[in-house]
Parts: C-alpha cells; structure tokens; sequence
C-alpha cells in the first residue's frame, strides 16, 4: 500500500522499487530532502501527518548518501515537532550525521537522550553534554556513563576469610562526602562542556558552507513550479538561518539580496540566473542583449557577497528569535495589508492547478 505525504500542494510518494535503482541515487536525496521541506512546513503536524512522515522517512534517509543525511538532519534539528522514531534513528547514526541533530534539535526527549547516552559512543555522549539545557536524569545518564563502574563499589563480605568476624556496619561519612563531592564535579563539568559547545555553536554559527548539489536542484525545482513557501525552507536550511532573514532577503523586489546569497552560496550561475528570473519575472527582461538577472549579478564580487551575507547572519544572531505572536508575510492565513509590496498570482490552468505566488512586478 503507497504512502502519500501532501504538504502545500507538494506531493511525495513511496515509489520504493525505482527508489531502489542504482542510476537513481541522486533522485533519492532530492526526494528525501524535498520530504523533509515538506514536512518543516507544517506548523503543527497532526497525529498521521508526524505517522505518515516516520514511515516514509526511514528508507528515504537510509538510502540517500551521507551528505543528504547530514543535510536532513541539519534542517530537522531546527524543527520543533520531529517524531521520536525520527529522532532516535538520526540520534543513532554515525557522529559525522548525528552531532548537528543531537546538540541543537528540542524535539529530542529526556529518554531518547538517555538511551543514545547508553546505546551509542562517547562521542554521542559529548554532543549531547553540549546541549544548551539539560535535566536532571540526562545529567545523571552523562555522570553514569562517565563513570559506569560506579564511585562507592563495596567489598563483598562472602571474600573475606570465615574466621574474621563480619566487622559491625558503621556509616562512613568521610567517603559519602567524597562521593558526593565527585559527583557535584561531574556536573559542573557537564554543564561547562554545555556552555562551551554554546559558544562554539553560536560563534561557527557565521560559517557560510558552500550550497550542495541537493539544495541547488530543490531550489531550481520549487522556483520552477512557484511553490515559494517550500523554496523559501530550503533557502533557510542552505543558509542555516532563521524566518526573518529568509522572509526579507526574498521580499527585496530587486532580486538584490537574494542575489547576494545565492553568489555567497557558490550557486551555479545557470541555476542563478534561472531562479532569479522565475521569482522576479522582471529580470528575465533583455537589457542591451542580457537578461536583467545576468546584468545584475555579473556587477557583483563573491567576496563582497560572502561578507554582506555573513553580516547579516551575525546581525539575525544578536538579534535573537522573533517573538512569539510574530507571524511570516509568507503564512497562508496572513491578512492584507496595504503597505507591503504587492504580490501577483498566476491564474489557474486549465487542468485546476491553484494559483502560486510570485514575487516581482508582473
């Protein structure tokens, strides 16, 4: 029986067999990736939605290669709402994947984390003692598995010769303080390790990486069919970025700012160009024998690019999450409002498909 997954009009299915052929490895990262945007895009997925997606993930991201692993778990541990099969299979697999997901992802529960704790290496272990909050029975897990041997291992009594007397019990406060003291050190050594991984997280947090393949092909495939509000998740996940700084790059009608990204990116000029002139229709127009897309990133530098790019991720940095009642001009139910730019929808085709959104002047 075919599992579908329908996420804003993006429609995946479980095609195991083609799945399985071996000129199709490049199509099963981009199904897994395309999957995982969809999913993202649901604010709150229901009971069979967070169902559907843990049964459709696991041959996906066991049969994609190592880089769209990493991509996926990348994207899913910024998502609050990840099933828990979900979250134990990419807690499970090697650290190269699983590090990203095990110290940034909040859907991870106390007895997921105590069970990679338990299961897995030292090196799960220190990813997740890199946590930025963590409780009380995960802390204990991390002083356990530091320590597995125990700190207060008694002799047994039945060793002793027969004729020594058993030796009368006496509470031995000297060593319950010692041990005590020990544990009190583990914890402020965990949480040290926790605080130190904070930063390094937050100062590496600037990095700008390369686009992959994958990223590049689902960003031309969402310009292509209109679908912005799945191209502008994967634009986050190839930035590592927040909503806000995604909303305002692709807001700038220009095409401007998400030139720059795209440039500090190292996109393929062709994808480039392509996804320029499919977002802002107006750029597609010839100026003296080039398109306006060509025109405008041709008068561009990658490494000034790279450096606006990067200011702006540190600026989205400091500045912190967007607050709580904040809603996206990209969300479905917005209201109309008058002092945005204007926003052109695409009549219906003949077959019923639904109107997509298009940024640009028509």
């Amino acid at each position: 029986m075919a599992i579908m997954f329908c996420v804003q009009g993006f429609i995946v299915t479980d095609r195991f067999r083609e799945l399985e052929r071996p000129q199709t490895g490049r199509l099963k990262d981009v199904v897994l990736m395309a999957t995982v945007s969809g999913f993202e895009s649901l604010r709150i997925p229901r009971k069979s939605d967070m169902k559907q997606f843990a049964e459709l993930f696991e041959p996906l991201f066991l049969g994609s290669s190592s880089e769209a692993r990493r991509q996926a778990a990348a994207a899913l541990s910024q998502c609050p709402h990840v099933p828990e099969p979900v979250a134990a299979l990419i807690g499970s697999m090697p650290i190269s994947i699983a590090a990203i997901f095990l110290t940034r992802s909040q859907a991870l529960s106390d007895r997921t984390l105590i069970g990679i704790i338990r299961q897995q290496t030292a090196a799960h272990a220190s990813a997740i003692a890199r946590r930025a909050a963590l409780s009380p029975s995960v802390i204990d897990a991390l002083v356990e598995h530091h320590n597995p041997a125990g700190l207060s291992a008694r002799p047994d009594v039945r060793q002793r010769p027969v004729t020594e007397p058993p030796a009368p019990a006496k509470p031995d406060a000297d060593a319950e303080a010692a041990r005590n003291a020990r544990e009190e050190t583990l914890r402020a050594e965990i949480k040290a390790l926790a605080r130190a991984g904070a930063h390094e997280a937050a100062a590496a947090a600037s990095t700008i990486i390369p686009i992959t393949a994958t990223l590049s092909a689902l960003l031309v495939r969402f310009a292509r069919s209109g679908e912005i509000i799945l191209f502008s998740r994967a634009l986050a996940t190839a930035l590592d970025a927040g909503g806000p700084l995604v909303e305002r790059i692709l807001l700038d009608v220009s095409g401007q700012q998400l030139a720059t990204s795209l440039i500090a990116l190292s996109m393929p000029t062709d994808d480039l160009i392509f996804v320029l002139q499919s977002l802002y229709p107006h750029l597609a127009e010839c100026i003296g024998g080039a398109s306006g897309a060509e025109a405008l990133t041709g008068a561009m530098d990658p490494t000034s690019s790279r450096e606006r790019l990067d200011a702006w991720l540190q600026s989205e940095a400091r500045d912190g999450a967007p607050a709580a009642r904040h809603q996206t001009y990209l969300a479905d139910d917005h209201a109309n409002d008058a002092r945005q730019p204007a926003i052109r929808k695409v009549a219906k085709t003949a077959g019923g498909a639904k109107s997509q959104r298009v940024f640009g002047r028509g």
